[in-house]
């Protein structure tokens, strides 16, 4: 049985049961004695069976793990370590290139994108023919038309997983029952993007703005989302991507005609009003930890994927994120994924507030009569993702299993970029100024401070904008996919390996920034007290000062201060006082090192799964950099 004939099974049995798997969504009816054309005549069946669609976002297959923990990694912001003995079936071979076709995690990831494929091409067949589609009352109509959209937005947003991680993956467009074979070949990206550029346009001439919407919680797709997931796919159309015929990263010779369509639709969303910046930007995140109260006032969140709660197959609260070790409050959590240690000085010290929010400095711990949590500082290289943590859940110590925290997917701040960055490549302005979309962003980010000066020439201006991608997007899942889009990840994952280079040896070359960093910080535990982020990590017990002062400049005492243990910063904590460890080891170990398996035109699409092939009976031929 191949992957798409099971897809179809699933899908069948399960999406029209609608048995949802994500918490936000169980307070729908199951229509599981109905069949397919019953259900669609049902405006409450029908939206069951669109709920199911949504489901496959969900989970350890998707954004609960593989997606949203993994997928992503691997670039000049947050990576996720091998072993010594490098094994390209486990969980950090993707994030560093070297995963292999027997992956069992990725074959899980693809074939859920496909049970979501099949799912919403059910809905996308049966909600316009239905009779309530064409004939129902206006209320029934406008309803229906709503999940129309809803179900073209979904899969599109499948399929643009699968080809930004896959490449010319096969791409159809009806139930499976409806296919003469089961047994697809690969379709060129070009045109499946060009099917799901239409199909949003659609989408978003279907869908209600956010207000327009009773129950909008940034759960379910609305226009403003489609139109800012059309913009976001028009760029990656409009990019480049590594091409099986040519084995080379290219862009297309039309790419300004979808900058073109990125710009337009973009602009709308900012025309419209209906979302904004949240003046706080640590309130996203904490918006997307709670099942009820919201932090996002402003609307942000254009959509996030709903899998708030204690669903066991979410590890976005659980394993990523700030680490929780033996918590009298909140157990063990968090962890899975480091920041690449110079990533922390790419922010403007005490004035980019992004920073401490984007990187925990610091891991939480009981005390030593295990009644009181505290925190302490961590080296450098074991910065966590401080976006997602347990203690801005409900969830104590005493959960077992995993519990779920919501997945952003697109934000106002991503709509303001890429405004920006398609009116820059064009030339033009609409509603505000490519400047003027920029700015907003940092103006949040920094406050009363003074902006960065931002270059007014196109390549210069191109550059801001690849910079502040970098600060504003910090492990959610953006960052390798812009890198890919504009040809830099060969040339940043390079960037980075040289300024590692520098941070680790300190060496006080010309043009070295980390020439005065401190080797080692003394640091000691006290009260973690849960509160805003920024006044968290001042608050971080250091020797000399306070730590945007300590992390800056180099230490002056030889021994340890009473009560301060050493922490190495530029240096491994177990690395030795001689050697610059993360010369040989984080950076250029070929099976522990960072990203290490990486190989330039070659290693940007991901191998397709063996079961893949096997299943699919040769219409399915390997990316070429995983043969010999």
């Amino acid at each position: 049985m191949n992957f798409r004939k099971s897809a179809y099974l699933l899908a069948l049995g399960v999406s029209l049961m609608a048995l949802p798997s994500c918490k936000k969504y169980l307070d729908y009816q199951s229509p599981s004695k109905l069949n397919t054309e019953q259900t669609f005549e049902d405006v409450n069946y029908t939206n069951s069976a669109v709920i199911g669609i949504y489901t496959r976002l969900c989970g350890s297959n998707a954004y609960g793990n593989q997606l949203s923990v993994y997928f992503h990694l691997g670039t000049d912001e947050f990576v996720y370590r091998g072993s010594t003995s490098f094994d390209g079936g486990a969980d950090y071979a993707i994030p560093n290139y070297g995963a292999i076709p027997t992956h069992s995690g990725m074959y899980n990831a693809f074939v859920q994108l496909y049970s979501g494929i099949e799912r919403a091409n059910i809905a996308c067949k049966f909600i316009p023919s239905s009779n309530l589609y064409k004939n129902g009352t206006a209320d029934q109509q406008k309803q229906m038309r709503r999940y129309y959209g809803e179900a073209l937005s979904l899969r599109a947003q499948f399929y643009y997983e699968l080809i930004r991680n896959w490449g010319d993956v096969p791409a159809t467009f009806v139930p499976a029952a409806d296919l003469s074979s089961q047994f697809l070949a690969h379709s060129n990206r070009d045109s499946t993007y060009d099917r799901i550029l239409d199909d949003l346009k659609m989408a978003a001439e279907l869908l209600p703005w956010r207000d327009e919407q009773s129950d909008y919680g940034s759960y379910r797709w609305t226009k403003a989302a489609a139109k800012a997931l059309r913009a976001r796919i028009a760029l990656a159309r409009g990019g480049y991507s590594l091409r099986t015929d040519t084995k080379l990263m290219e862009r297309r010779a039309d790419y300004q005609k979808y900058y073109q369509i990125a710009f337009e639709e973009c602009n709308d969303i900012i025309k419209s009003k209906k979302h904004g910046l949240n003046p706080v930007y640590e309130n996203i995140f904490k918006s997307l930890h709670s099942g009820t109260a919201r932090f996002d006032n402003t609307y942000e969140l254009l959509f996030e994927v709903a899998m708030w709660g204690q669903i066991n197959d979410s590890n976005v609260g659980s394993a990523n994120g700030l680490t929780f070790s033996s918590s009298p409050s909140w157990g063990g959590a968090g962890g899975r994924s480091t920041a690449v240690p110079t990533y922390f000085y790419e922010f403007e010290n005490g004035k980019d507030v992004r920073r401490d929010v984007t990187l925990a400095t610091y891991k939480v711990q009981a005390d030593p009569t295990g009644a009181i949590n505290q925190k302490i500082l961590v080296s450098s290289i074991n910065f966590n993702i401080n976006k997602f943590r347990k203690s801005w859940t409900a969830f104590d110590g005493k959960v077992t299993g995993t519990y779920g925290v919501n997945w952003p997917i697109i934000r106002y701040a991503d709509v303001l970029l890429m405004y920006a960055e398609a009116a820059n490549e064009l030339g033009t302005a609409g509603e505000i100024s490519a400047l003027d979309a920029l700015q907003q962003v940092q103006k949040r980010a920094y406050g009363a401070n003074a902006l960065p000066a931002t270059p007014t020439d196109k390549d210069g201006f191109f550059k801001a904008i690849v910079k502040e991608r970098l600060l504003e997007f910090g492990g959610e899942g953006v960052r390798k996919y812009d890198l890919i889009r504009w040809n830099l990840l060969a040339e940043k994952i390079a960037e980075t390996k040289t300024k590692m280079g520098l941070f680790a040896t300190g060496a006080p070359a010309d043009n070295n920034p980390y020439a005065n960093l401190p080797q080692y910080i003394y640091a000691t535990a006290n009260n973690f007290l849960n509160t805003d982020l920024k006044t968290e990590a001042a608050g971080l017990s250091v020797y000399g000062g306070v730590p945007d002062s300590v992390f800056f400049k180099p230490m002056t005492v030889t021994t340890n201060p009473s009560g301060y243990p050493s922490r190495l910063w530029w240096r491994q904590e177990t690395g030795t006082w001689t050697n610059g460890v993360l010369t040989s080891s984080f950076i250029n170990d070929p099976n522990n090192g960072y990203v290490s398996k990486f190989v330039a035109n070659k290693k940007e699409l991901l191998p397709y799964p063996e079961r893949v092939i096997i299943e699919n009976r040769g219409g399915i031929v390997q990316n070429f950099g995983y043969t010999n």
